[in-house]
């Protein structure tokens, strides 16, 4: 439930405040989680807010101490992470099992049982962690 709440809103993964600091939305990413050169760039990760940067990079099992910052201008919604269900032999059952996320609009969507959100970032760029925090700092 915060996933969504967080992705809907656009809200710190941390402190669900509003996200958006003066350079953009941030995402973060862990190592081989995203290719920064196949744009656009899809994600689960609800973002953070400036503040929380740092502390979301030292406290997720998903990241490292320098993940991948992903600066974005927007960050619209794509679709969602989930399974598909139908009728079968044995009543209601699993019948589609996608390997990403099904964007919406797609057929197979009405019968999803989603787990998660997910964003799409095509307008962004990488910083190094340490990079972002004296950017902000600066426009502070």
């Amino acid at each position: 439930m915060r996933q969504r709440g967080t992705m809907q809103a656009l809200r710190c993964q941390i402190c669900t405040d509003r996200a958006r600091p003066p350079l953009g939305y941030i995402f973060l990413a862990g190592p081989n989680m995203v290719d920064p050169e196949q744009t656009p760039v899809l994600t689960n990760q609800p973002p953070v807010c400036a503040r929380h940067a740092r502390a979301a990079a030292e406290l997720c099992p998903h990241l490292t101490r320098r993940p991948m910052v992903l600066l974005a201008q927007s960050a619209p919604l794509y679709g969602v992470n989930g399974v598909g269900y139908g009728y079968g032999e044995q009543g209601l059952q699993v019948v589609a099992r996608p390997k990403g996320p099904i964007p919406y609009g797609h057929a197979l969507l009405s019968t999803v049982l989603a787990s998660q959100l997910v964003r799409r970032l095509s307008s962004f760029r990488t910083v190094d962690l340490n990079e972002l925090l004296w950017e902000l700092e600066r426009t502070a």
